[in-house]
């Protein structure tokens, strides 16, 4: 992995930090999570324009990704409602580079080196001990764990199919103005029909923040999508996980979550572990 892929991946863990925290933040899930997934529609739909059609052999794989992102944001509308962001955050972000791992050996004969290997465990062992953190002090609420390691799932599954269509793409600016626009309908039209003629109402007070976590949305996921372009998988997941830190960070300064010198222990594993996968690049 090159400095300039970690450099794009590490700026989408932070950005992708910022508009999960902004949606955390929106107290009902619903208008959230529509105003996200609407605004990267129109993200998409803007920059159709001015960037290539995927090509036809990344079709398949846009297609179910759109599907798996609709249930990846109900489900973490599911964890954000029932679970303290710190708790919700780590859990869901931290399940996913081993799956991640697993996978893109079984599909895309992606098989980390020993370095790579490493990096990978030390890092999610790091990613691990911030997740169990969140946890330490507080009665476990499974309904909230079990929706958060269900959303993971569905981070492993998107991000292996999502980097093997944006590669067969032919343009990864392409690829994901078209997964905006085609995964974008489906909450809001949702929405729409919950919220049948109270719509402007019920968005209005939340507009801005919404509308910024949809743009911060998609240049996270514009990023990961080009880096995954450059880069085998699974460090890819490994490194854009490092967000997990930074969603603690959020979780202590803005929602008075604790964060503690176990996860600055942890947050030290996740560093070593990159730098591992950077040695490996």
């Amino acid at each position: 992995m090159t400095p300039l892929v970690t450099v794009a991946v590490l700026l989408a863990a932070v950005t992708h930090a910022g508009w999960n925290a902004l949606a955390h933040h929106i107290p009902d899930k619903l208008v959230g999570f529509a105003l996200i997934s609407g605004g990267g529609l129109v993200i998409g739909l803007a920059m159709m324009p001015f960037t290539a059609v995927p090509a036809a052999g990344s079709w398949p794989y846009l297609i179910a990704s759109a599907v798996i992102h609709i249930a990846y944001y109900a489900l973490l509308m599911t964890s954000f409602r029932l679970g303290d962001f710190g708790q919700a955050y780590p859990l869901a972000r931290g399940t996913a580079p081993l799956v991640v791992t697993l996978l893109a050996g079984l599909l895309a004969h992606e098989v980390p080196d020993g370095w790579a290997a490493t990096g990978i465990l030390v890092s999610c062992a790091g990613l691990t001990g911030v997740a169990l953190w969140g946890l330490r002090g507080h009665r476990p609420n499974w309904a909230a764990i079990g929706a958060a390691l269900a959303t993971g799932l569905t981070i492993a599954a998107y991000t292996v199919v999502d980097g093997l269509g944006v590669r067969a793409a032919g343009s990864s600016l392409g690829y994901i103005a078209w997964l905006m626009a085609v995964q974008g309908t489906v909450i809001p039209a949702y929405a729409l029909y919950r919220w049948r003629g109270e719509t402007a109402a019920v968005l209005r007070p939340f507009a801005a923040l919404g509308l910024l976590g949809a743009a911060l949305s998609v240049a996270a996921y514009a990023l990961v999508l080009w880096a995954q372009t450059r880069a085998e998988l699974a460090p890819i997941a490994a490194l854009r996980e490092s967000s997990i830190i930074v969603g603690a960070a959020i979780g202590a300064v803005f929602f008075k979550e604790r964060f503690g010198a176990p996860r600055i222990v942890a947050a030290a594993l996740v560093v070593l572990g990159i730098g591992l996968m950077l040695r490996a690049g």
